[in-house]
């Protein structure tokens, strides 16, 4: 059905080597794909992040070959939530699921590509990627490389996506976006089962066990957030966040692991499109996740999945590549698109004092439909 007139060097490119980058590579290889992935840094490194996984994706991950069962990863049953003044409300989890640092598991999964055949280019930044021909020219810093398909697993705001002029990078600072993120791994007693979320004015913070006996302790607020304070982080953890008695104990009696924190800057959760320039877009390079969703690192993994099962009917010739691109778009929005507008909704309560306090009062006062609101936030084992 398709017709291979031109050559190319891989059949699978992919830019960015994360979760869904890594493990569609893994799929890929398998199947006995050439597959060659692209990764501006070098493993293993730290990235902002939760850390927090929901349990639909353990399967998957044991399939890909990731060792979970020998790694003794905290598993995490239960969520506590706090308004902005510090008051907390404690929910349980239905699918509940697992920390892990990505420090790890990004490894891992590097390491198992590699060992599968999949070519990994590191310290390797893409500057474009230009669709001709019916096949894929990817320049990069290294030189320059052709792919029948080519999917971008970039994260959440990438030299491609301004260069391409993505509607996102242009929209004007608002509620869904304009956020900055802030990590730390800490030594703190929080208990294994349990994931907290800390909200503060204009910005939420979670906390849960990863391995080795260490928490991981990720925030998200407005840019505004941080210019008031000076530009300064621990400023702004002093006067803002510790407004929150659950945040300001956390502050006071943690230790932090590393010396500085990770931080990213300029994201946004606004809606983004599944395909550009016939590029498949995976992870947050396909829609912008709020941690209210439940889980992105699910959900990246779980799209690739999903483009996995496309690409493969393409490169068979099973399927053109105009059906390809369409069914990708339309399985990734029945799978997600319910999931991303229901963690939006929630987004708009939180960080505000009002508004938080009486929506975890509402929450917790009526459990049924909390729990539908959590369960909602989670997917299905795939």
């Amino acid at each position: 059905m398709n017709d291979t007139q031109h050559s190319y060097d891989y059949d699978l490119a992919i830019i960015g080597g994360g979760l869904a980058g890594l493990t569609l590579a893994i799929q890929g290889a398998d199947a006995g794909y050439k597959v060659i992935v692209f990764e501006k840094e070098s493993y293993p490194f730290h990235k902002v992040c939760g850390e927090y996984i929901s349990m639909e994706s353990w399967n998957f991950l044991t399939r890909c070959g990731v060792p979970l069962a020998d790694w003794s990863l905290p598993l995490i049953r239960r969520l506590k939530v706090s308004d902005t003044n510090g008051k907390a409300y404690d929910f349980k989890l239905p699918l509940g699921g697992f920390g892990v640092s990505r420090y790890q598991l990004d490894n891992s999964l590097y390491q198992l590509a590699l060992q599968k055949g999949a070519t990994i280019l590191v310290s390797c930044k893409v500057n474009d990627v230009v669709y001709e021909d019916d096949h894929f020219n990817i320049q990069t810093q290294s030189g320059n490389y052709s792919a029948k398909v080519a999917t971008a697993c970039d994260g959440k705001r990438s030299n491609l996506d301004i260069k391409w002029d993505r509607r996102f990078t242009s929209t004007k600072p608002g509620k869904l976006n304009n956020f900055i993120g802030v990590k730390y791994h800490i030594q703190y007693p929080q208990p294994v089962d349990t994931i907290s979320l800390h909200n503060f004015i204009d910005g939420y913070c979670g906390i849960s066990r990863i391995e080795n006996d260490t928490c991981c302790l990720c925030y998200l607020t407005t840019a505004e957030n941080l210019h008031r304070s000076g530009n300064s982080i621990p400023e702004m953890e002093k006067n803002i966040l510790a407004r929150n008695t659950q945040l300001k104990n956390i502050f006071e009696n943690a230790i932090q692991v590393y010396e500085q924190p990770l931080t990213i800057s300029q994201i946004s959760f606004q809606q983004k499109t599944q395909v550009e320039n016939h590029v498949l877009m995976l992870g947050d390079a396909a829609s912008m996740i709020t941690p209210l969703c439940g889980n992105g690192m699910s959900m990246a993994m779980h799209a690739g999945k999903i483009a996995f099962e496309n690409i493969r009917n393409f490169l068979s010739g099973h399927s053109t590549r105009m059906q390809m691109e369409q069914r990708y778009k339309t399985q990734w929005q029945g799978e997600f698109g319910f999931r991303t507008k229901v963690g939006r909704a929630v987004q708009y309560f939180f960080g505000g004092s009002l508004s938080t306090s009486l929506f975890l009062t509402s929450m917790h006062a009526f459990p049924g439909v909390s729990g539908m609101i959590i369960k909602q936030t989670h997917g299905k084992p795939f």
